[in-house]
Order: structure tokens, then C-alpha cells, then sequence
């Protein structure tokens, strides 16, 4: 099993990524403010305009370190990797699942069952949770037209339909999703999802997560062989990662909804880390933020039993061994992706 590596974060605007021998060194100015040797890391996340030496670029692509560029409200800006590896025959197969329609509405099937059960999960959890604190009539009643839909999406093998009865099930989820802040609802209430850019608290909160999400996806797709730009339910488009937002969909729930319930429902962070920009935008100040950061890569660090390898495992390798069964999947090895369901 690969070993969870570290995440180096930068959040600093104003830092500079350097070299000294096989360290990356974070400076502010003339003073340094972190050391890291290379060999720990599997990926360097730069929130802001932070700069980057060529030299550093070279050590991380030589030791297959990505380094990602973001604004500071986590929209990606640019990545820099070294040459692609895998398996040209594992890339070759995903093309031609890709481009056919039968095989792709099977595999976008599967990762939409994964996302309505997982969806349903944390809202079941929540009235187990919380009862005496939930509108449990509303959510029970969600609960249920996310079962139907999930009955629906098993049987499916049109990928039109498939991607209907995602978006059904998702304008359903979020239609309640308030019922769980336990916490401050007022400021952190959620109507439906809104992006580019988010027009309240929780969405940017959320648009944070998956961002953070999206990173770990795609480098897990890249370091099993598959091409993160080819997806099943998300066709090809230039410049998104296809395959990995569809892998983020069995994963969100559970990796990123939870997390930010549990920030919001332990007052880890509060309404006054968020603020509103000129373009109308809701924005996280840098220690909330940074909050967000160190909660994420604590939860990367919990155990949990994969419920297909039936072994214990850091939350943080889901991202890799869901790629590694995809690939196995497309090898021939297993007769079906096995999502990842949360129990």
C-alpha cells in the first residue's frame, strides 16, 4: 500500500518557493519560514501569486512533487509536473471506455450510485446525530427520493439519464443540507450550491474543500497511470480535470460535506473569517483558511476500514486506491469499479 505523504500548503501571498539541495525552502522577504525536505512531499499547494524558482521546479518534477497554483480563494491558476508516467496501454483502454457510450454510462452509473449513497449517509447520520436537533420529517423525506433515485441509477445505462438523476439527487441533497449546521444556521444556511464565485458562507466554504479535493483526486489518477482530463459522466471539455471531479463525486459527502459540518458545528470557524468582494463573491480570510487546512490534513490522517479492501486504511489513500481500482477496472482485473460506499 503507498505510504500517505504530506501536503505542503503556502498560503503566505507573499512567499517565495526556493531550493537548498533536496529541501524546498518557503522565505518571506529574507527570512525563512519553513524548511521541508522533498521526500515527504507529494504535492505543494500555493494559495495567492507566490513565486517559484526554477531550480525548485526542477527538483519537484524530478521527484514527481506537482505544484499547484491557486488564487487565494482556491480557484486553480496552473499546475507544474514533470514528464506524465503510467501506462500508455492503461490510457489507451480508458480512451476507448471513454468513447463508448454504453461503457461510459456503466462506470458514470456507478460513481453517481456512490455519490446518493454516500449523500444519503450523512444526512441519515445527521438525524441519528442530531435528532432532537434536525427537522428529521424534511430530511427523512429527502432520504427517501434519494432512495428512489438510487434504485433508479442501478438499473441505468443510458448516460443522459444518468446525469439527469445526479442533478436530481443533488438539488435534493442541498435542499436540506442546512438542517445539519447545528451551529450559527443564520450565517451559514444553504439554499443550493453556487460557484464562480460563491455567493454565501457555506458555499465558499465548500468550493474551498472540493478544491482541496480536486488536488488530491487528480494526483491520485496521475500517479495509478490515468489521465485526470478523461472522464465517464464529465465528457471532455479543455482544462477540466473529467475523471477526477468524477471520482470527487462518490467523495465529496463524505470527505468534504462532513469536514465542513463538523467545522461549522464545532465553532472552529466562525462568520466573521468570511467576507463578501467586490464582484459579489464570498471570500475566507487567511486564518480561516488556515484553519480549513489544518483541519484537512488531520482528517487525511483518521483510519477507516475500505469497505472493498476490508482493511484499515488513512483517509487520505481513498483518493489513490479508488484510482487504483478504476485502473484495475479498465486492466480487466475486476468485473466493476467498486465505488467507495461509506458506512
Amino acid at each position: 500500500m503507498r505510504k500517505l505523504l504530506n501536503v505542503l500548503y503556502v498560503t503566505s501571498p507573499d512567499a517565495y518557493l526556493g531550493r537548498d539541495g533536496e529541501n524546498v525552502v518557503v522565505r518571506l522577504a529574507e527570512v525563512e519560514l519553513k524548511r521541508v525536505p522533498v521526500h515527504i512531499l507529494e504535492g505543494i499547494v500555493c494559495f495567492g501569486y507566490t513565486g517559484a524558482s526554477p531550480a525548485l521546479m526542477a527538483l519537484c518534477a524530478e521527484k514527481g512533487v506537482t505544484i499547484s497554483f491557486l488564487t487565494p480563494n482556491g480557484k486553480f491558476l496552473a499546475r507544474v509536473e514533470g514528464p506524465v508516467s503510467g501506462n500508455v496501454l492503461l490510457r489507451r483502454k480508458q480512451y476507448r471506455v471513454a468513447d463508448n457510450q454504453q461503457l461510459s454510462a456503466e462506470v458514470a452509473a456507478t460513481c453517481v450510485l456512490g455519490k446518493i449513497a454516500n449523500c444519503r449517509a450523512v444526512l441519515q447520520r445527521g438525524i441519528r446525530d442530531h435528532g432532537e436537533r434536525v427537522d428529521s420529517g424534511r430530511v427523512n423525506a429527502v432520504v427517501e427520493r434519494m432512495a428512489n433515485q438510487l434504485g433508479r441509477v442501478r438499473t441505468c445505462n443510458d448516460l443522459d439519464v444518468v446525469r439527469g438523476i445526479e442533478g436530481e439527487a443533488a438539488q435534493q441533497y442541498f435542499s436540506c443540507f442546512s438542517e445539519l449546521v447545528l451551529e450559527d444556521k443564520a450565517a451559514f444556511s444553504l439554499t443550493g450550491r453556487n460557484r464562480r464565485p460563491p455567493r454565501d458562507n457555506m458555499n465558499a466554504l465548500l468550493s474551498f474543500i472540493y478544491t482541496l479535493l480536486a488536488h488530491e483526486v487528480r494526483s491520485a489518477l496521475e500517479t495509478v497511470g490515468l489521465d485526470p482530463a478523461v472522464g465517464f459522466l464529465h465528457r471532455d471539455r479543455p482544462g477540466r480535470p473529467s475523471l477526477a471531479l468524477d471520482i470527487m463525486e462518490e467523495l465529496r459527502p463524505v470527505l468534504a460535506d462532513r469536514l465542513a459540518l463538523s467545522l461549522i458545528n464545532r465553532k472552529q470557524i466562525k462568520a466573521s473569517g468570511f467576507s463578501v468582494n467586490e464582484s459579489g463573491g464570498v471570500v475566507m480570510d487567511k486564518e480561516t483558511r488556515n484553519e480549513v487546512l489544518t483541519a484537512w490534513q488531520k482528517r487525511k490522517r483518521e483510519e477507516i476500514i475500505h469497505p472493498f479492501l476490508n482493511e484499515k486504511i488513512q483517509i487520505g489513500l481513498v483518493p489513490y486506491v479508488q484510482a487504483l481500482l478504476l485502473a484495475r477496472y479498465l486492466r480487466g482485473d475486476l468485473d466493476g469499479y467498486p465505488v467507495f460506499l461509506w458506512k
